[in-house]
């Protein structure tokens, strides 16, 4: 492409832009984005790209031009939508409404300035293209109740730094298309499949998380989704998984042995209620800085064992509910665990009916003030034994 491919009404228009701008602004965002408005994205690269007047004035090396072709290259995705539901597809802010090209169905050429359907709709594909360079997909489908797939067709951009809540409450969604997608840049994690109650499975072989800081939520709630691999997440600078498995109750397997936990510092309820579950391998786990690990596998029903020798609790206050209704959990080793900061081990074992025999040399300290119900429907551990062991202790532990 070169300069007879823009029009010349294009070409003056541009030229106007920049003699409106001071030289010395020309190289702002603002400069970038007055452009955009008179040039497609395509010819407004090229345009930079063969003009080396405007590559002085910018001040563009052009061998290493490829951040603006980031910063300009679009976003493309295709919504497949379920015909007897209507409402939002995707949420935009106003401010950014007119960098996203909607058109509904891939026969129909006519650009639609809007982001929902309706009962006079007859649209079964929504093709989207995004241009402007924003840097938050946050809340870009939250509460999109009438989307079944998603495909993203092109991203070739890494600026985008916030997903926080970005598929959540997508009750209808069963597929997602990430083999173009990327995250390199990506900070939040929060909530971004929140309630995506349809979804079975997910492929995200190409995630690049070695940036994300926040997982909490992040899978909560997906009660359909059976399997998960995660062997290539980077969980180097995450401090916080808090419900991040939260009611997976259909996982039945789940590899974790790979993360990097040296920043966490709050797995509260992470696996609760992931009733499915029959194994956790946890080997990898650091957690010298987790100070909070109340209900962290409340409700795992169908957990036999448990490999918990690398956990360090030097830091940890609260133990409340921590295995409560692990019924079918025979053997525990936390002969390891370090009690001495920890105030609260209420319901911690309630309901492990088939736990058998545990070590706890070094539960108890002054600082617990709360033991309510800790071994309530241990059925199958010897109470007498127990009470020879702790005979100091006050009755309402085994209440």
């Amino acid at each position: 492409m070169n300069f007879k491919d823009i029009s010349i009404t294009k070409k003056n228009e541009l030229n106007k832009t920049i003699s409106n701008n001071k030289l010395q602004n020309l190289k702002s965002d603002y400069f970038f984005e007055k452009i955009s408005n008179n040039l497609s994205k395509k010819k407004l690269l090229e345009f930079i790209k063969y003009n080396q007047k405007l590559q002085q004035r910018l001040k563009i090396n052009i061998n290493n031009y490829k951040k603006y072709s980031e910063i300009f290259s679009s976003i493309e995705l295709e919504l497949i939508l379920d015909k007897n539901r209507k409402g939002n597809f995707i949420k935009i802010n106003e401010e950014d409404k007119s960098h996203y090209n909607i058109y509904f169905n891939s026969n129909n050429k006519k650009e639609i300035n809007r982001t929902y359907i309706t009962k006079k709709d007859s649209v079964s594909k929504i093709n989207i293209i995004i241009h402007h360079p924003i840097k938050s997909f946050a809340e870009l489908f939250n509460n999109c109740k009438c989307i079944k797939s998603i495909h993203f067709k092109k991203f070739c951009r890494n600026n985008i730094t916030d997903m926080r809540d970005m598929f959540a409450e997508c009750q209808l969604l069963k597929e997602i298309d990430f083999s173009n997608f990327n995250t390199d840049n990506v900070a939040d994690m929060t909530n971004m499949f929140w309630g995506c109650a349809s979804l079975e499975k997910i492929n995200l072989s190409k995630f690049n998380t070695s940036n994300v800081i926040d997982m909490s939520n992040m899978f909560c709630r997906c009660s359909s989704l059976k399997e998960l691999n995660l062997s290539n997440f980077n969980t180097n600078k995450v401090t916080n998984m808090t419900n991040m498995f939260y009611k997976c109750s259909s996982l039945k397997e789940l590899n974790a042995s790979n993360f990097n936990t040296s920043n966490l510092l709050y797995m509260s309820y992470m696996f609760y209620e992931c009733s499915s579950l029959k194994e956790l391998n946890l080997s990898s786990f650091n957690t010298n800085n987790v100070n909070d690990m109340t209900y962290t596998f409340y409700g795992c029903s169908s957990l036999k064992k448990l490999n918990l020798s690398n956990f360090n609790t030097d830091n940890v206050n609260y133990m409340s509910g921590m295995f409560r209704e692990c019924s079918k959990l025979k053997e525990l080793n936390i002969s390891n665990f370090n009690f001495n900061k920890v105030t609260d081990v209420s319901y911690m074992f309630y309901n492990c009916s088939s736990l058998k025999q545990i070590n706890l040399t070094n539960f108890f300290n002054n600082n617990i003030e709360d033991k309510t119900d800790i071994f309530t429907g241990c059925l199958n551990m010897l109470k007498m034994k127990l009470r020879n062991q702790f005979k100091n202790l006050n009755k309402e532990i085994f209440a």
